[in-house]
């Protein structure tokens, strides 16, 4: 897949992962049209995108606007936008539905009409469930996820590939583990910082001790392997796991934010969680990717979990030292 020089496309373009990712593409070279409804992304996360001359901002929404204006001439699509939100899905399934399956059918759908044969699209480890084979490889199955988050992001990824086989297109799917860093704007690092700020001495958390245990990656590295794991992409459809080759318990993480604040004495309020533990429906216990494939094309995460959440969560407080 051709991503220096080339007509690129990002949706969602001011989120998190999509506003780092648009940053990478134009500096690479490419002309960049950012689309983005702005419901969760930020328009501040663009600001170094639109000192770009070779970079266009599309408010629009996915979910209504006709895009195969905005898809036409583009050589790839890399479709960033979706709902994130693990947590909210046993509450809100259909806003799941809609933002994630039904946006990335209209979006395929463009793609088509518009006569766009590339994508890329960001998966997530939630696709393999409870799996009992960790490290988790990409060949794993079967794959039985336990949030409804999961299973939307499945669902798209089988219509990607039915797409890809049946109108020629090429597609390139990444199931990533935790990503952090600057611009993420909810996770768990959120939640502890701003319980801490309002209440230095005690810390509630979801679960029971020590709390699942997961891997994490920095958001540079993660759009680096974005870049990497599309460029070298030879198949129809190819599929990398990209995360760390380690993780930490949510205790670990709630060491680390108050060892970054500075506090001491801080009590640990365990609330139990949910189905044994859990802290939340659709919570994975364990996490951890095998992206030995995704690291045989020369990827590597400078950053392991531990050294991605502190940098991150030093972010969120503002702590440089």
């Amino acid at each position: 897949m051709k991503i220096r020089g080339s007509n690129i496309v990002v949706t969602g373009c001011a989120g998190f992962i999509g506003s780092h990712l648009t940053d990478a593409l134009l500096a690479m070279g490419n002309q960049v049209v950012g689309v983005d409804n702005l419901s969760a992304g930020r328009r501040e996360f663009l600001e170094n995108a639109e000192g770009y001359a070779e970079f266009r901002f599309v408010q629009a929404d996915l979910l209504s606007d006709d895009l195969r204006s905005l898809f036409k001439g583009a050589d790839t699509v890399m479709h960033m936008a979706a709902n994130p939100d693990v947590r909210s899905g046993a509450k809100d399934t259909l806003s799941h539905y809609r933002q994630n399956i039904e946006v990335t059918y209209r979006v395929l759908e463009a793609m088509k009409d518009a006569g766009v044969k590339d994508l890329v699209f960001p998966s997530t480890s939630t696709v393999y469930g409870e799996p009992t084979v960790i490290p988790t490889p990409e060949e794993y199955g079967p794959l039985v996820p336990i949030s409804v988050y999961g299973a939307t992001k499945l669902a798209c990824e089988a219509l990607i590939c039915s797409y890809a086989h049946s109108f020629d297109m090429g597609a390139v799917m990444f199931r990533f583990a935790n990503v952090v860093g600057t611009r993420s704007t909810h996770n768990v690092l959120h939640d502890f910082a701003a319980k801490l700020k309002a209440d230095p001495g005690r810390l509630e958390i979801l679960g029971s001790e020590p709390g699942t245990t997961k891997s994490y990656v920095h958001v540079e590295d993660c759009v680096r392997g974005m870049v990497i794991g599309a460029e070298y992409a030879r198949n129809k459809v190819e599929m990398f796991n990209l995360g760390s080759d380690d993780r930490m318990s949510v205790k670990d993480i709630a060491d680390t934010v108050i060892d970054v604040m500075g506090l001491d004495g801080v009590r640990y309020e365990w609330t139990g969680g949910v189905q044994g533990g859990r802290g939340w429906i659709g919570d994975v216990k364990n996490m951890l990717l095998a992206s030995d494939k995704l690291r045989s094309y020369g990827w590597e995460p400078t950053m392991n979990s531990p050294q991605a959440i502190r940098r991150a969560v030093r972010d969120i407080v503002g702590r440089s030292d």
